[in-house]
């Protein structure tokens, strides 16, 4: 007996429309200036790189690239890899993941449950030491994979070009005045700032990166010592802002205390940049993206009562 449709949507169908919460964490020293956040991990891989990986998947499958023998390959520092592995899953696809080994126990854990395998490249290299890796692997035997290449990859950005910005105009009433977002693969940034700039050029947008090579905030990119996108379009950018370590981590533990928004290291950055923005322009609607929740960076020491 044939089993019918009960037309209820795969897992893959509830990425995006994620909420945007108002985030008051700052609200008394500059009541004039609203601050919302994408609450990204409310994607069913629980971060916002599940837009891009979806969007990178169908679009191989659309091009011919991605056929069922071929297995999905890719370098990423973690949320990538979650979610290829939710949407590999979902569509009956073999996945190897390059990892640094140094990605959170959390991370590794998580790419494993969905099937995946791992192949870790030296933690001391970075994400840049994933790119070489998995590029060798790839050339060795190009035909056996379907490599996104999630660094050089438009539909990454235009996940967000689509999905993100498109999201953030309609749940602002178009009142965004000012996009914040942190720089890994540069797409979640590249995407929603063009276009919000296209449906108002006076939208203000910072990007946010670590201030040097040698940084906590996983996920990040420091471009100018980093093998640089090529989705990453700087002219995008109206500042570039460049976040120390532990601000962000202690921003990221405050607003877990303060207002129960459990995020990741990353969204630390956004809010250390949303601090510092409305410093300058005391009032505007500012919008940002948390990337992900902190339950993922539990066994970094994140969340652990700061020494003093």
């Amino acid at each position: 007996m044939a089993m019918r449709s009960t037309g209820v949507p795969g897992i893959t169908r509830l990425v995006g429309n994620t909420p945007l919460i108002r985030v008051r964490l700052f609200e008394r020293d500059f009541p004039n200036v609203e601050v919302y956040a994408k609450a990204e991990w409310f994607n069913p891989g629980g971060s916002v790189k599940d837009r891009a990986a979806l969007a990178m998947i169908e679009d191989g499958e659309r091009s011919g690239a991605l056929t069922p023998d071929k297995t999905v390959i890719d370098s990423t520092s973690g949320n990538t890899g979650i979610a290829y592995a939710l949407v590999c899953a979902a569509n009956g696809y073999r996945v190897k993941l390059v990892m640094p080994g140094n990605v959170s126990a959390e991370r590794k854990a998580l790419v494993s449950a969905y099937g995946a395998e791992i192949v870790f490249s030296d933690a001391g290299e970075g994400s840049d030491g994933a790119i070489r890796m998995v590029r060798d692997i790839v050339a060795m035997d190009p035909d056996a994979y379907f490599y996104p290449d999630q660094y050089s990859n438009p539909a990454n950005p235009r996940a967000h070009y689509e999905g993100t910005a498109v999201e953030i105009l309609e749940q602002t009433s178009e009142r965004i005045t000012h996009f914040v977002a942190g720089l890994g693969t540069t797409g979640t940034f590249v995407g929603t700032s063009r276009r919000l700039k296209e449906h108002e050029a006076s939208i203000k947008t910072i990007a946010v990166e670590p201030e040097d090579a040698f940084h906590g905030l996983e996920g990040l990119k420091h471009l100018p010592t980093a093998i640089v996108p090529r989705i990453w379009d700087p002219s995008l950018a109206d500042e570039i802002w460049g976040c120390p370590t532990e601000p962000a981590y202690d921003l990221a533990r405050e607003v877990a205390r303060r207002e129960g928004l459990l995020v990741g290291h990353s969204s630390g950055a956004a809010l250390w940049a949303v601090r510092k923005l409305a410093s300058t322009i005391r009032e505007g609607v500012v919008v940002t993206v948390f990337p992900d929740s902190g339950d993922r960076y539990l066994s970094t020491g994140l969340y652990g009562r700061k020494k003093r």
